[in-house]
């Protein structure tokens, strides 16, 4: 009986901490902007997604961002097992999607709704801000949206005033700049996902007057909109090699505006499907991680990891690289070849895929299906040569070619080809 009643009473302590809400603020002092959490100063070295918080930890990453609130109060005690925190996001409504805002009742909803979530999660110790939309001047044309944006802030502020708030734009220009200024006095912090013009935004968010705090809330290689592409619309994406050298210069750009940036969040911490499946995520599905991974590593703690990924070139097929059209036959025989080169020595294994071409045009990251695999096409490769039958049927594909070292490290390449 006394052994039960002291767990219970160690669980009831436990539960009484763990509720306890660690105060965060925003301050300038001398002119230079700084978050501090629990009286401490704390620069964001952030990732958005959800999973691999082990390895998140490892690179020296301090806080992960949402999107949205679903499972928010799960993601906040995961967070906080791993001594991280989070930026939760708050998912408003686009117009892109349908959604009207000039419909005061299906505002107010929202408002109600995001409301409750405040309530139930501000007191959270993993919490960090809140973060009251994401991109929703993509493809807009009601700028109301702004006053409702300005309405959820004023909200958080006055039942919970021990976290900062920020809305998040796709891009930046002068007139959301404007817009945030003149009609939402109560976001404290601004932030932009930015890609290819990463290197550009810093500067340009101080040249459009904004005066306060920001952040690059995210940020990674160039994306599938901003790259050439083949005479049939075809992406090129980067390699892994060459992400991780874009990823490893605009951490730099954005550390070096510190005066006003509070900190940044990279993406994506995890995998996903966005033209391909290998644009954005800095792990494949099965774990492994990139060089991407180890120079983020380098940014945020200063060291690289014991065992490094390997390096890639380009895939060259049929004598033909990126940016070049490359076209093959139906059910011909046809060789590519890429070089890969690991630091460590590590024995590498190779496995090379042919999808069928992404058809999609979605935007913002709207959830796309991953294209069809090509079986039967006699694949083979050895030591960074491929032999293969290109596809019977007429119509645009992708190779993909993956490299192991056998120590959770992969290098990425891939190249769009069409079948005539």
């Amino acid at each position: 009986m006394k052994k039960r009643i002291i767990v219970s009473l160690l669980i009831t302590i436990c539960s009484i901490a763990f509720s306890q809400s660690v105060k965060v603020e925003l301050k300038n002092i001398d002119g230079m902007y700084q978050i501090y959490r629990d009286g401490k100063p704390y620069y964001i070295h952030g990732a958005g997604g959800q999973g691999y918080l082990d390895n998140l930890v490892e690179c020296g990453g301090n806080s992960i961002r949402t999107w949205s609130l679903d499972n928010a109060k799960e993601t906040l005690d995961r967070a906080h097992a791993k001594g991280l925190t989070v930026m939760m996001g708050m998912w408003v409504q686009h117009e892109r999607h349908g959604f009207d805002y000039n419909n005061s009742d299906k505002i107010t909803a929202q408002l109600e709704k995001f409301r409750t979530a405040i309530i139930k999660l501000k007191d959270h110790p993993a919490l960090l801000m809140w973060g009251i939309g994401n991109e929703v001047n993509l493809q807009y044309s009601n700028t109301k949206v702004w006053e409702a944006i300005q309405d959820i802030a004023k909200m958080c502020h006055e039942i919970d005033p021990n976290h900062p708030t920020t809305t998040v734009t796709a891009g930046i220009d002068q007139s959301i700049v404007n817009h945030i200024q003149s009609t939402c006095p109560d976001i404290d912090i601004l932030s932009v996902n930015t890609y290819g013009d990463a290197p550009k935004v810093p500067a340009n968010i101080i040249d459009y007057g904004w005066k306060g705090a920001f952040m690059i809330t995210e940020w990674g290689p160039n994306g599938h909109w901003e790259v050439k592409k083949t005479e049939w619309g075809a992406p090129f994406e980067q390699t892994s090699t060459e992400k991780s050298i874009s990823y490893r210069e605009r951490h730099q750009i954005i550390l070096g505006a510190k005066k006003q940036c509070v900190g940044s969040y990279t993406f994506v911490w995890g995998n996903k499907q966005e033209r391909t499946p290998t644009w954005y995520g800095i792990f494949l599905k099965s774990g492994e991680g990139s060089e991407v991974l180890d120079m983020l590593q380098l940014g945020w703690s200063g060291k690289l990891p014991t065992n490094r990924a390997p390096s890639i070139t380009p895939i060259t097929l049929n004598n033909q690289q990126a940016p070049s059209s490359v076209y093959l036959k139906a059910n011909k025989p046809y060789s590519a070849k890429v070089t890969v080169k690991d630091p460590d020595g590590d024995n590498i294994k190779y496995k090379a895929v042919v999808m069928e071409e992404s058809k999609s045009t979605k935007s913002g990251g709207d959830k796309e299906e991953v294209p069809a695999t090509i079986e039967g096409l006699n694949i083979n490769m050895d030591n960074g040569t491929l032999t293969f039958i290109a596809p019977k049927n007429i119509g645009n594909y992708r190779l993909f070619i993956y490299a192991f070292d056998g120590n959770n490290n992969v290098a990425t390449a891939n190249l769009p080809f069409a079948v005539k």
